[in-house]
């Protein structure tokens, strides 16, 4: 009994009114105050709740009903009920590069045709997860919102290409920011971008809106697209593009800036060889919070049950014993 206690406690406030109420009209009982000079003797009989004698009140009765319903409704309780815990969907942005430097061959065929492979992996990986699309060049573009549709981002994905943007540019920051209005809206803690880039020209922007994500709760994650000898950087005109003295440009991936902005965002930084095991870390961040880092195979939640269902037949047996006619 030192675990008993009532869900609903304000509900007892309404015990002494009804009590009270009760007590009054028992004692009101035989009067009739003018109605037998309105009403004929033998309706006024068949409208009286009692016959007035001496036992014949419905009032206890009444009162003892009430106060089963109210008990019931303030909900007594003693012991827990073990349920199931329902877990959020895990919620994941990918941002895709697509800057010229992504037709680079060092990854072949080239880095954004691996890099929509990485895509396909990931979709692949999703199961519950819900994804959303970005892509981003010089400005970022959402090519699908969170959804749990993965066949829809697939198909989505398939097509993209750096000749489809509409202005040229390397500039995480924006997607990053469409990645964190993406991720405001979805009602789970494991929120993660997973940004699939070879580098990209606003660092300092990129650093800044990566912690700002951190401090929100979401997680950047970025994969290296590329190698760090490089590869010719295709221009328009089916060339390459070239410098001021006329040499051709390589795209390097510069790791070690793209370990920085993952570190700052709270995620992890790869290259697109460990795409794998990034992918096996996302399906673990939502237990990050676990000892040891283990998710817990079957998530519990305790509850206190409501006993006041107990009272339910005892009441509606007075209540039945109450309409019946002729009992009282």
């Amino acid at each position: 009994m030192s675990r008993f206690h009532f869900l609903h406690p304000y509900w007892l406030l309404a015990l002494p009114p009804l009590l009270a109420l009760a007590v009054w009209l028992a004692r009101r009982r035989g009067r009739d105050g003018a109605w037998p000079q309105l009403l004929d003797a033998e309706l006024l009989s068949l409208l009286r709740l009692s016959e007035g004698g001496a036992g014949h009140s419905p009032w206890l009765l009444i009162g003892l009903v009430w106060m089963l319903a109210v008990l019931a409704l303030a909900g007594p309780t003693w012991q827990r009920q073990i349920t199931p815990a329902y877990r959020a969907p895990a919620a994941w942005v990918v941002a895709l590069e697509l800057s010229p430097s992504m037709d680079a061959t060092d990854l072949p065929p080239s880095r954004v045709a691996r890099a929509r492979y990485a895509i396909e992996d990931l979709l692949s990986q999703a199961h519950d997860a819900r994804v959303g699309l970005i892509a981003f060049a010089g400005d970022a573009y959402t090519v699908a919102p969170l959804t749990s549709d993965v066949a829809t981002v697939r198909n989505l994905a398939q097509p993209l290409a750096p000749s489809l943007m509409p202005e040229s540019g390397d500039r995480l920051a924006p997607a990053l920011k469409d990645a964190a209005r993406l991720l405001g809206a979805s009602p789970g803690k494991d929120r993660q971008v997973i940004v699939l880039t070879d580098g990209f020209t606003d660092p300092a922007r990129a650093l800044i809106t990566a912690r700002d994500l951190h401090r929100q709760g979401i997680a950047v994650n970025i994969v290296g697209v590329g190698t760090r000898s490089g590869a010719p950087e295709p221009d328009a005109n089916g060339g390459f593009v070239r410098n001021a003295n006329g040499q051709v440009v390589l795209s390097r991936l510069d790791a070690g800036l793209l370990q920085r902005v993952a570190t700052a965002g709270g995620g992890r930084y790869v290259p697109l060889s460990a795409l794998p095991k990034l992918i096996a870390d996302l399906h673990h961040a939502g237990s990050r919070e676990m000892s040891a880092g283990v998710a817990a195979p079957h998530a519990r939640l305790a509850s206190w049950l409501n006993d006041g269902v107990w009272l339910l037949p005892p009441l509606l047996l007075l209540a039945a014993l109450l309409a019946r006619r002729g009992w009282l």
